[in-house]
């Protein structure tokens, strides 16, 4: 009886760990994806952003979903390299007034995405 009570603890105390390092982990990754998206929105609203900037964004994203394709669901994953697909397009042809949505749009998916695999109420029931 001892065992077993022990082990349940265990495994209780195991996957609260798992839960907080989750929750932290994409936190970090969505926060520094968020901050390049954040600069490559002001080099755009000055204009003087470039296509490699875009693939500068495009290369840290890469590295990150490759990181991130075992927490969230790869829909998700294919949903941010679409939109940001579409703003390296439109830096490449120096459309900026269009690029400044696409990444508008894409710093509210970095910052609303985390929190739906976050352990809360909401995202139980």
């Amino acid at each position: 009886m001892v065992k077993a009570i022990s082990y349940t603890l265990a495994a209780i105390a195991l996957c609260i760990g798992l839960f907080i390092f989750t929750e932290w982990y994409l936190d970090k990754q969505f926060s520094e994806f968020s901050t390049a998206l954040e600069t490559l929105y002001d080099k755009i609203e000055d204009k003087t952003a470039t296509r490699e900037d875009g693939v500068a964004v495009r290369t840290l994203w890469d590295d990150k979903k490759g990181k991130l394709q075992a927490l969230v669901p790869h829909n998700d994953i294919s949903y941010i390299d679409y939109w940001l697909s579409e703003a390296c397009g439109l830096l490449y042809n120096a459309e900026y007034e269009l690029a400044l949505g696409k990444i508008e749009v894409l710093i509210e998916i970095t910052k609303n995405l985390p929190d739906a695999y976050t352990v809360h109420l909401e995202n139980i029931f």
